[in-house]
């Protein structure tokens, strides 16, 4: 922990996963999100494995250019609230992040220019990226990194899901930064004492409600008084309709000097909004009113293909999950919070079938418990069972026979149909169900309260970060309402070990347990596409949705 910032040092379990590498036993993605985590830059983490500089580096291209993209355009909030990366694709104009995730699975940093991970992962050394300032002038410094620490902490605020993901560095008694859990070695240098130790710390850094605000950031002054480091600033923005941003001319971003960086060639970027019809937004790329799509799904991928589209693919641990919420009530009874109703719901789907109905078959099925194939610390265990003529007859020993069951979706396109799906099979099981599929702007509001519903779930670097975030007791985003101590148990454990392979055998465990206590039904794992019109770069399908917007560019 004590060497120069010069110097990359190696940690003892990078070298164990180069050797399980060449072995064949990992794949590079998973080699370079393990390597990264654990602070070695990304550039040396591809040399190691032979590959070429980044993909992401953003091609040349002449100024005073704009893009248009489709995407929903929703109300701006505490960044650390954020709870759909839409939102975080607008404010990366001007919040930057400390550290990025890319499409290869590394982690590089952004405001931070590199870090290093002691052996057991109990304490992060964070170097700070010299010659970044905020739009005010101020120079962005490690007295900035410790003071986001404790504003992400804060788990007094509503929807905070920063605090979970940072939970090593919290005092639980306070439900803050906990004293001595971050030191300010000088301006540009800082160390991370964790209560225990946590390898998933980095990558949630890279997470959209990761983004940097200065001191005297207020949610309600965002757009009126945009404080950031990133070169662009919001000029508009009306929920359901449009979001503009612009250059902004009068602040030096520090990427356009750092070297290899470059970007940020465009002078106008407009985020339109077109609803969650698909179609809608074929309509608008056909009509030559964008440039861009957010993403495409099912049938409308080939459509856009015809349009002469280019189209970019990206495999992902993104993936849909049916849930009962265990603390909700219907008609009066906790009817969820019963494992054996919970079971009969995944008696009763065919994630294959859910697949080929939802998703049009563009993914690979799911095994229920919410760790992907493509995740580092993935292990294999299984998939559940599936049989349906044993569901009713399990929810009628639950007293839940009569049970009539409302199916909540959002009104988009692959989300409503897997619900669509998933309530014809449990119909043909036996049970009465209802669908409500609501708009985004309602869908929104109450996400995770909804009694049963159907929710999308990005990718992320590492199953236990998902796992942390989705299924631990008390954590904002848990929506299943689950609370279990063993689980909880399991879960800190697993954050303490370093080697990712040596990870699997708890993995495993955590796996099986949110298998047996049938937590919830996830059938099937994404592959994301997008399209983009001949000549916009740099805009590649990133596997957690996000637009680096500095990254953008056109072609003359």
């Amino acid at each position: 922990m004590s060497r120069g910032r010069n110097a990359q040092c190696i940690h003892p379990a990078v070298r164990q996963e180069l050797c399980d590498f060449r072995q064949g036993l990992v794949t590079r993605r998973e080699f370079l999100t393990r390597a990264t985590a654990l602070g070695t830059s990304a550039v040396i983490a591809r040399g190691m494995v032979g590959m070429a500089a980044a993909e992401e580096t953003p091609s040349e291209a002449p100024p005073g250019t704009a893009l248009r993209i489709q995407m929903e355009v929703r109300p701006l909030k505490d960044p650390r609230t954020y709870d759909w990366s839409e939102i975080a694709n607008i404010s990366r104009g001007w919040l930057e992040y400390l550290v990025e995730y890319n499409r290869d699975g590394s982690l590089r940093g952004m405001l931070l220019e590199s870090w290093e991970a002691s052996e057991d992962a109990a304490q992060y050394l964070l170097h700070v990226r010299p010659g970044v300032t905020w739009t005010t002038g101020e120079p962005f410094t490690s007295g900035d990194v410790a003071r986001l620490m404790g504003y992400w902490c804060d788990r007094s605020v509503e929807g905070n899901s920063m605090a979970g993901r940072l939970a090593a560095l919290g005092d639980p008694q306070t439900e803050r930064l906990a004293e001595g859990a971050v030191e300010v070695l000088d301006d540009l240098t800082l160390r991370l004492n964790l209560a225990y130790p946590d390898v998933a710390i980095m990558a949630g850094l890279s997470d959209y409600p990761a983004a940097c605000v200065h001191a005297r950031h207020d949610p309600a002054t965002m757009l009126t008084d945009p404080i950031g480091t990133g070169p662009y600033l919001p000029e508009e923005l009306v929920p359901t309709q449009r979001a503009v941003l612009v250059r902004n001319k009068a602040h030096a971003w520090w990427g356009a000097e750092a070297d290899g960086w470059g970007g940020a060639t465009l002078e106008r970027i407009e985020f339109l909004d077109y609803g969650t019809d698909p179609a809608s937004w074929l309509a608008a790329a056909e009509s030559g009113e964008i440039d861009m799509l957010y993403e495409n799904v099912g049938t409308f991928i080939e459509v856009a293909d015809l349009l002469g589209w280019q189209r970019s693919e990206v495999v992902t641990g993104a993936t849909v999950v049916l849930r009962g919420n265990q603390q909700a009530l219907v008609d009066g009874r906790a009817a969820y919070a019963d494992k054996r109703m919970r079971k009969a719901l995944q008696l009763a789907i065919a994630n294959d079938i859910a697949l080929e109905l939802g998703h049009a078959g563009l993914g690979t099925v799911a095994e229920n418990h919410h760790v992907a194939p493509i995740h580092p610390d993935y292990a294999e265990v299984g998939p559940t069972e599936y049989d349906p003529a044993l569901a009713l007859p399990l929810a009628q020993e639950a007293g839940f026979g009569d049970l009539e069951h409302e199916l909540v979706t959002l009104d988009d396109g692959f989300t409503r149909r897997t619900g669509d799906a998933c309530a014809a099979m449990l119909r043909d099981a036996g049970f009465k169900v209802s669908r409500k599929v609501l708009p985004g702007s309602a869908f929104w509001q109450e996400w995770k309260d909804y009694p049963l519903s159907i929710t999308e779930w990005n990718h992320r670097p590492l199953g236990i970060q998902v796992l942390a975030l989705a299924y631990r007791s008390g954590e904002a985003w848990n929506e299943t309402g689950y609370a279990d101590a063993e689980f909880d148990a399991m879960v800190a454990e697993a954050l303490t070990i370093a080697d990712a392979e040596a990870r699997k055998e708890i993995m495993a465990r955590i796996e099986r347990k949110l298998q047996q206590d049938a937590v919830i039904v996830q059938p099937f794992w994404r592959s994301l596409y997008r399209h983009v019109r001949p000549g916009v770069l740099g805009a590649e399908m990133h596997p957690s949705f996000e637009i680096h917007l500095y990254k953008l560019a056109l072609e003359v």
